[in-house]
């Protein structure tokens, strides 16, 4: 059985984390978010985010979008191939309602998907 968790070993924590996936990354974006992804030698997706103060004004509004985000990743982590993933905001993804949110991320996923 599958286990919809989202545990300290599925997020990329360190800079060191993140400067590996942004040295040769691959980009998958839409109006709203862009993905950056990069295979790892792991059993597992990795996620992270990197929303910026300077896209995302307030703080609440970051944090609904991490929420929303980490709740889709946990959800469909099983589907996903090996990858780190770092999530970026535009500022007009403020704009979109949860279920909004969730169907662009759908859209990203399924590119990401044809992509590996």
């Amino acid at each position: 059985m599958n286990r919809l968790t989202f545990v300290r070993e599925l997020r990329l924590l360190t800079p060191t984390d993140f400067n590996h996936v942004f040295n040769q990354s691959t980009r998958v974006s839409s109006p709203y978010i862009t993905l950056v992804i990069r295979k790892n030698t792991l059993s597992y997706p990795r996620l992270g985010f990197a929303i910026a103060k300077k896209q995302v004004k307030y703080a609440h509004e970051r944090n609904r979008l991490k929420r929303v985000i980490r709740d889709y990743f946990r959800l469909t982590q099983h589907e996903l191939p090996k990858i780190d993933i770092i999530v970026m905001a535009r500022s007009t993804a403020v704009e979109l309602d949860n279920a909004a949110l969730r169907q662009v991320l759908d859209k990203l996923w399924q590119r990401l998907l044809s992509i590996q």
